[in-house]
């Protein structure tokens, strides 16, 4: 069991407020989810271990590698799904017991970089292209003709449906804040007509531009810089719900476009 203590909303201030860390996590370790690509990279640079490839003692031993004697695993998170029983009554009125299936974030250390290994040569992965064909089709979104009056709009988003001003300054990072918008539910929110809660808008605007700038600095495209001054800006603290909403569209947009 891991005695690492940090909120997603830590890792995501240290993302916006450190221009290049998400780069150099992607390219280390993309393998991983954003959240751990990051929580790897704060863990390597506070024990001065060189980043690189990761992996568990077993997969090491695999690929032909050991971890050296005394070296102390990284910590990262991970999605378990677990059972909760509860007294219920069958059909008969007898007492019986259901279970409720459910999800949560556990943390465990079990994981070494390659800087903590010894062995057989080791061949680093190439780099994911990501394509935004392939991304709009996984992720089931269309991208629609912009059909604004109003150019300085730079694009929108309703339903699962996006469009993106041709003359957009940014159209990569545009594209990627609109996807966000559907990913992250803000579309659907807009279609609620019984009183459920909706998020602020301020708040919907900055989880969207707290994903492009995720994905923006990933891939290496141009925008993370306006992504970040427009979040710092908001001068407010990005709830820890939210945090953990950003981390996983940026997720899900990522891996929707690699091949």
């Amino acid at each position: 069991m891991s005695d690492l203590k940090v909120s997603w909303q830590t890792i995501l201030r240290d993302a916006i407020t450190r221009p290049g860390t998400v780069h150099e996590a992607y390219n280390r370790f993309h393998n991983y989810s954003i959240g751990n690509q990051l929580l790897a990279l704060m863990q390597c640079n506070a024990r001065s271990i060189q980043p690189g490839p990761i992996a568990t003692f077993p997969r090491w031993k695999d690929l032909g590698r050991h971890v050296r004697k005394g070296e102390k695993a990284l910590t990262l998170c991970m999605l378990v799904r677990c059972k909760a029983k509860h007294p219920a009554r069958d059909e008969r009125g007898e007492e019986t017991e259901q279970g409720i299936a459910f999800t949560r974030f556990v943390y465990r250390n079990n994981w070494f970089v390659l800087a903590q290994t010894d062995g057989a040569e080791y061949k680093t992965d190439r780099l994911p292209d990501w394509d935004e064909s392939r991304a709009l089709a996984t992720l089931a979104i269309e991208r629609i003709p912009f059909d604004e009056l109003d150019g300085n709009i730079q694009g929108f988003a309703t339903g699962r449906m996006v469009a993106i001003n041709p003359v957009a300054a940014m159209p990569a990072k545009t594209l990627l804040h609109e996807l966000a918008h559907v990913i992250l539910g803000h579309t659907a929110e807009g279609n609620l007509n019984d009183g459920s809660e909706r998020t602020p808008r301020s708040l919907r605007e900055v989880e969207a531009e707290c994903v492009a700038l995720l994905c923006c600095e990933s891939l290496g495209l141009p925008g993370a810089h306006f992504s970040r001054g427009y979040i710092q800006s908001w001068g407010s603290e990005i709830p820890e719900r939210s945090a953990q909403k950003i981390f996983h569209a940026a997720d899900l947009i990522l891996k929707a476009g690699v091949r």
